[in-house]
């Protein structure tokens, strides 16, 4: 989501340059990135390519083994106790990534392109530890939405090997645009509600394909070029580094390569609402239900859930109140009835992004849209200065989407104990005042 013309200059600005450092409500938050960089040709290790089978890719990454959309990521088990990681040139230099061992703390580094990092060592905290995750594992994510990484090649010390962990039997994916990306939470990526929904299941493989700025219509919206209703088919996002790795040449992304999803969440609409971004009410929902067709078109077996909108808060004499009107709030709800309606089941239409073709699907379909209302989960406070949500709000957003989920699929909450947001252990002990 972006709110105001000024906000779409300063989003341009971010691709300027990488930057560690952190606000926190406009004060620098304390960090200790350690500089991770070894020189490989000193250490002696066992060597894997980017596209041995033991490395699992999560969310979307291309043929070239970099990473694309909201906090993709890899996942390996390991023996031994180091794991270092060589980066390719189209690695986004100096971007923040977060990184763990079992179900520990993540750690933070900023990477550098064409470098060697050595992320796991006999001195990382807890690489001493055993049980009760066996055999260990690692996990990567990429921080920040606008940059990438590129895999060139994972170490282990000489003598010990990497182990491929085997997928979990769920899946959730989220489509989306700033909100679900995690613009201004502290750690972006990670701190969005988007990844805080699929790594707060537990036991379930997600992805975040969402970008700010991003309408659902297929038009230009904050000098994003091209909509979600055609972008989500592609395995790249809309960011200026796209445009200079792939060019004009997107690569479509290959769903018959990849697990079809079980749960689709949808949350977007605000780039199209805005005023500054011309999109007609036609418009819009003719986006929102290209991309449904789209889903249901690539995995029939889907269940697809429609979140409303929100726009913020003003204060009104004594309280706040929700910004009005809150964003195509009855055509959303009466477009997910129109796709539960016998008319459209009885002689469903899918649509493809990247050959533009609508079809009917040769069977009957069964109700798989849901609406999911966000009234009443976020306050005032909840959303900040920059009409996104705070990493208290994203928090929040993810936990009533998780019972959600519970409740309407019966799925089980499996995250019982690993971190999910890093630095959000706020408490007091002080008994006295």
């Amino acid at each position: 989501m972006l709110s105001l013309s000024g906000l779409a200059v300063a989003g341009l600005a971010l691709f300027s340059q990488v930057s560690a450092t952190i606000l926190q409500n406009g004060q620098v938050r304390e960090t200790s990135f350690p500089d991770t960089r070894i020189d490989p040709s000193a250490s002696s290790f066992r060597t894997y390519p980017a596209n041995a089978t033991e490395i699992s890719y999560k969310g979307r990454w291309d043929s070239k083994h970099v990473s694309w959309w909201s906090a993709p990521g890899i996942k390996f088990g390991y023996t031994g106790r180091t794991v270092a990681i060589s980066f390719g040139n189209l690695t986004s230099d100096g971007v923040l990534v977060g990184y763990r061992i079992g179900g520990l703390d993540w750690m933070f580094t900023n990477i550098t392109a064409g470098a060697t990092h050595l992320l796991v060592s006999p001195e990382t905290p807890g690489s001493d530890q055993t049980g009760p995750i066996n055999p260990w594992t690692f996990e990567l994510r990429v921080t920040n939405w606008a940059y990438g990484v590129q895999i060139d090649a994972v170490h282990v010390a000489t003598g010990e090997k990497l182990i491929k962990l085997p997928d979990f039997g769920r899946r959730i994916e989220v489509i989306g645009d700033s909100l679900a990306s995690g613009m201004y939470t502290t750690y972006e990526g990670l701190s969005s509600f988007g990844y805080g929904l699929g790594a707060g299941l537990g036991n379930t493989e997600f992805a975040v394909t969402a970008y700010p700025g991003i309408c659902a219509a297929d038009q230009n919206c904050w000098d994003i070029p091209r909509g979600q209703s055609h972008q989500w088919f592609y395995t790249s996002d809309m960011s200026y580094r796209a445009s200079v790795i792939h060019g004009e040449n997107p690569e479509p992304w290959d769903f018959k390569k990849h697990p079809a999803a079980d749960i689709v969440v949808i949350n977007i609409g605000t780039n199209d609402n805005n005023e500054a971004n011309n999109v007609s009410t036609e418009a819009y929902i003719d986006g929102l239900a290209k991309i449904i067709q789209g889903v249901h078109g690539k995995w029939p077996e889907a269940q697809v859930v429609v979140m409303s909108l929100w726009l913020g808060f003003y204060q009104s004499g004594n309280t706040y109140l929700p910004e009005a009107p809150q964003g195509w709030v009855n055509e959303i709800y009466e477009m997910v009835k129109w796709f539960n309606s016998d008319a459209y089941l009885s002689n469903p239409i899918v649509y493809d992004g990247v050959t533009k073709k609508t079809s009917k699907t040769c069977k009957k379909a069964k109700p798989f849209v849901h609406h999911f209302n966000t009234t009443g989960i976020l306050q005032h406070n909840d959303i900040g200065p920059q009409w996104h949500p705070t990493d208290v709000g994203a928090i929040k957003v993810a936990s009533h989407l998780q019972q959600f989920i519970r409740i309407k699929f019966d799925w089980d909450l499996y995250a019982t104990g690993p971190e999910v947001f890093h630095e959000t252990l706020y408490w007091n002990d002080q008994s006295g005042y």
